[in-house]
């Protein structure tokens, strides 16, 4: 009897170590990271489809589901998902995951973030005061979120610690080895208009100039005064438009048509339950539509 109880107890134990450790990742961008540094180690679910805009989810019973047996949750965080992550996580009653806690885990926290504004207030529209919270788009801050990642994972899961890391080192060479061919495709851009201030990492790694916002202040839709400004400031001068599908673009076609610029619609985020492969090809949609309007 007692050796059956040994074994039992043996069986147990190994199921338990190879037990995965349950992620939530807030968008698809979050869910790549946690997919890539946690490799088979991890089974993960993404809150925010790419194709919508992270700042305006809905909480809804499935995420509270998914936060109420996660391990760890992976945010965006700088305030990006304010307006439904804490609602989701009380609803979940998982206090693991709460902010401070081992189980939460924040990528813009991680690395220097650009456009902080202490003293910001709503009269400034819709500001993130500590600061732009849209790092995805910058690979190199991604792979440096990458690592502060694997120290995260290991800590909950310490029998995998060095196959964590390894992942993210292997992610950051990844970046590495395709920096000289971003660098080349989006050198001499005469820059960029964009709609929101989303890809401002992007152009700000590639040192792309940043024409302007049709947003007249973020959150804010452009009123007609405002696109008319934006083309008498503009005209002459060359660039291309960048937004995304979700953000409205009556004004943005208008506006491309009287500057005679090209206007491209791109994702924020890599396809739903990407890899890092998908992550890649984001970026190379970014620098190729920015190839495109090059001098």
């Amino acid at each position: 009897m007692k050796k059956i109880l040994m074994t039992l107890g043996l069986c147990l134990t190994s199921t338990l170590a190879l037990a995965d450790l349950k992620i939530v990742a807030t968008t698809s961008s979050m869910g790549m990271l946690a997919r890539t540094v946690g490799g088979n180690h991890v089974k993960v679910t993404e809150l925010a489809p790419p194709d919508r805009d992270a700042h305006t989810l809905q909480v809804r019973p499935s995420m509270m589901q998914a936060l109420r047996q996660a391990d760890l949750v992976v945010s965006v965080g700088a305030e990006l998902e304010l307006g439904w992550l804490p609602a989701a996580t009380e609803g979940a009653g998982n206090p693991r995951l709460l902010p401070g806690n081992s189980g939460y885990f924040e990528a813009a926290a991680q690395v220097p973030r650009l456009d902080a504004k202490g003293n910001a207030d709503r009269s400034q529209g819709d500001v993130h005061p500590l600061g732009n919270p849209h790092v995805q788009l910058d690979p190199v801050r991604m792979g440096d979120i990458a690592l502060a990642l694997a120290n995260r994972l290991g800590k909950l899961d310490a029998a995998n610690t060095t196959a964590y890391l390894a992942a993210a080192i292997a992610f950051k060479q990844s970046v590495g080895q395709r920096m000289p061919r971003w660098q080349q495709a989006t050198a001499g851009s005469p820059g960029v208009l964009l709609y929101h201030h989303d890809a401002n990492y992007f152009l700000d790694r590639f040192n792309i100039p940043v024409l302007g916002y049709i947003e007249p202040v973020p959150g804010i839709p452009p009123s007609a005064g405002h696109i008319l400004k934006l083309a008498q400031q503009l005209r002459g001068k060359k660039g291309v438009i960048l937004h995304t599908v979700y953000q409205g673009n009556s004004g943005i076609a208008r506006l491309a048509e009287q500057l005679g610029w090209n206007e491209a619609a791109l994702p924020l985020d890599p396809p739903a339950n990407s890899g890092q492969d998908g992550y890649f090809g984001l970026i190379d949609q970014w620098a190729g539509a920015v190839a495109r309007n090059k001098l």
